[in-house]
Formats: structure tokens, sequence, C-alpha cells
């Protein structure tokens, strides 16, 4: 029988290492936290649980449709 994870999907928790994330899948086994610097990662749920801390701050807005622009090139003068 499964139990309850330890954290909820959108949960904002807080790292010792890579800082402040947002929990995006949590189970028995691991858990899946994507970090605001470090990007995402995955953990031994029962390693990782313990030394993580819940945040109470709002989760951060995710930027859609941010791309790199290209910069303009000129003609080559011949």
């Amino acid at each position: 029988m499964a139990s309850k994870p330890a954290f909820a999907q959108g949960a904002q928790v807080e790292h010792p290492k890579f800082g402040l994330g947002t929990v995006l899948s949590c189970n028995d086994e691991h858990i899946v936290i994507k970090f605001d610097d470090y990007g995402e990662k995955k953990f031994v749920a029962p390693i990782a649980i313990p030394v993580l801390k819940k945040s109470d701050r709002q989760p951060p807005v995710e930027k859609r449709g941010a791309r790199t622009r290209k910069p303009k090139t000129t003609p080559a003068v011949q």
C-alpha cells in the first residue's frame, strides 16, 4: 500500500546546497525538484526529504516563449 508523498506537486522547498525550488513530483522512491538556479534535479526520496525545508514563498512565474534572438547580420559588401 502506497503512503502519502512527503511533498505535494508544486510545493516550495529549500535545499541546503541548491536553494529554493518547486517540487515537480514526489513518491516513495524519488523526488524531482526544479531549482531556481540549478534546474531540474532528481533525488532518492528517503535521503533528500529529511534535508528539505518547506518554504512559504510564492512559486516563481514561468517565462513563456522566452527565445534567444539571433543577431541581425548585414550583407557582405563586395
